[in-house]
């Protein structure tokens, strides 16, 4: 659970991002730059990693990723630069990469089949919790410690970085019995899978699920800043808001899906999220942004493993190229973070930004008529 934990300081891209562009003055489209280049990694380590797993195994893979973390935690403690910055989400980006592909596999080493899948959802319940507290201690940092310590809003890396190193202490000390290593999957292998149709539709439903996720957890606060006039330490709160209702639409989630159509529960979500955007759009109140924020936080919740549930049921004898497949589609919080960067200059505004986020949805909303009941 600790490593589910380390695997959600991923998402404290969306508020360090907003920081760094206030303290290095930068435009939308270079702020949104480095989200894009945290989640261009799962494009380019995905398939590897599970090569790695097959050579040192899955507990070992993990380690790896929790230290490649741990050095992406360290760097913004000594250097704030823009290339420190990049440099540091971009270990971000990989170590996160890495162990959204490994640590699944290793926890089915721990548990039952009968209770891997309650197990796992326990662990994105973890992992929320990590993104839950990033705008939280940033801002403590920012307006309590500053003023009596002379510390900002990075006082969130150190914090991290503790916590992963205790995570590497102890599952190092772990000991595990592992499964044989599966058959190795190569890049050709994954990508020949987008030639199905249905394939490829889930492939793009990933892509735009991510980019909604990411590019809300960037955009929820500059919202509030151009419509309000709040401080980015206080607009940061949005965020919270976000994966406050993302962390409880995961909970009741994975109830719902026991007693209600996949199809059904989906067209919802997705419909929750379109209603939200259009509020967005010109919504001047505190709570209203509020409220269209937490709806797409809820309807957003459950996308990714309705999706994924339905690729691997479309193609059962290839799932583990599927799955590596799908992970690659993660680079979807590449394109969307740039899109609505540039989007937002080009518009004077953040109602660029959100444009591109109903176009996402939009597509969730067709391809919603593909999924099986």
């Amino acid at each position: 659970m600790l490593c589910f934990f380390a695997m959600g300081f991923v998402d404290l891209v969306g508020t360090a991002s907003n920081y760094v562009q206030k303290d290095l003055s930068l435009t939308d489209s270079q702020a949104n730059l480095f989200p894009s280049l945290v989640f261009f990694w799962f494009l380019i380590f995905s398939v590897p990693t599970g090569l790695l797993m097959n050579r040192i195994g899955r507990k070992n893979t993990v380690l790896v990723s929790l230290a490649v973390t741990l050095t992406s935690l360290v760097i913004p403690v000594f250097a704030d630069s823009f290339t420190a910055m990049l440099l540091a989400f971009s270990f971000l980006g990989i170590g996160n990469a890495i162990m959204q592909t490994s640590l699944n596999p290793l926890v089915s080493n721990l548990m039952s089949s009968d209770h891997l899948a309650s197990t796992l959802t326990f662990g994105q319940f973890v992992k929320a919790i990590a993104s839950f507290l990033a705008p939280i201690l940033a801002a403590w940092g920012a307006t309590t410690l500053m003023p009596t310590l002379g510390m900002n809003w990075k006082v969130l890396f150190p914090i991290y970085a503790a916590v992963c190193t205790i995570t590497i202490a102890m599952l190092g000390a772990t000991p595990i019995e592992e499964e044989q290593p599966d058959k190795a999957s190569s890049v050709t292998d994954c990508i020949r899978l987008l030639g199905r149709p249905f394939i490829l539709l889930c492939f793009l439903g990933i892509m735009c699920h991510v980019g909604i996720d990411v590019g809300t957890n960037t955009t929820a606060p500059k919202i509030l800043i151009e419509r309000l006039g709040m401080t980015l330490e206080t607009a940061g709160f949005a965020t919270g808001v976000y994966f406050i209702f993302r962390t409880a639409g995961c909970f009741l989630g994975s109830f719902i899906l026991r007693s209600c159509s996949a199809r059904k529960f989906f067209t919802v979500s997705v419909v929750m999220m379109l209603l939200a955007m259009i509020i967005l759009f010109s919504a001047s109140s505190l709570y209203l942004i509020y409220a269209a924020i937490a709806m797409i936080g809820f309807g957003n919740s459950n996308i990714f493993p309705v999706v994924f549930a339905q690729a691997l049921n479309n193609s059962p004898k290839e799932k583990n190229e599927v799955s590596g497949l799908m992970i690659m589609g993660l680079f979807g919080g590449t394109i969307f973070p740039l899109a609505m960067g540039f989007a937002s200059d080009i518009l004077g505004g953040q109602a660029g930004a959100i444009a591109v986020m109903t176009i996402g949805a939009a597509y969730l909303l067709l391809y919603s008529a593909r999924i099986k009941k």
